[in-house]
């Protein structure tokens, strides 16, 4: 795996810091492990959702934390206290460890909401531009004068009629 060394563009770009450190963070999380497996799709123009594979996960060993752009899920399985019902496995299969998995959310972008379902964790995401930055238009006024000093007399004396 290459790495890239991004400080030339820290000397001759000014205002990029911030893509410059999300393309290092990129490229460090390329080197993860890559579990638990996920998902991104598009379910709208400014819709998204992430499907996160936590097969024998409960919705209270699962944690979903949105923090200016950085989305976390963390999953932490609660300790079997049941001693006296130990499991012999003779195959396992299901890998319930711990994780953690980030993932960088562009500007505007908000969590509407998470679901938990045949081990699926689906969090939907929303891109919500603020009314300041939508596009809108602009009305053009027509405040034209006529150009003949005598047609500027006649419309004078129209109003006045």
């Amino acid at each position: 795996m290459r790495t890239y060394d991004f400080s030339p563009l820290y000397r001759s770009a000014v205002g990029f810091d911030r893509l410059a450190r999300q393309l290092e963070s990129a490229a460090r999380s390329s080197q993860e492990n890559g579990w638990p497996p996920y998902n991104i799709e598009t379910t709208g123009e400014n819709a998204y959702r992430i499907e996160i594979a936590v097969a024998g996960f409960t919705p209270d060993e699962l944690n979903i934390e949105a923090k200016e752009n950085s989305l976390t899920v963390t999953g932490k399985k609660a300790a079997n206290d049941d001693g006296a019902q130990q499991k012999t496995y003779l195959h396992r299969g299901l890998a319930e460890r711990e994780f953690e998995r980030r993932f960088q959310l562009a500007d505007y972008v908000v969590v509407k909401g998470a679901d938990l379902s045949n081990g699926l964790l689906s969090i939907d995401l929303q891109r919500e531009l603020p009314e300041a930055l939508k596009p809108r238009r602009i009305d053009i006024a027509t405040t034209a004068k006529p150009l003949i000093e005598g047609a500027a007399k006649v419309e004078k004396a129209k109003k006045a009629a």
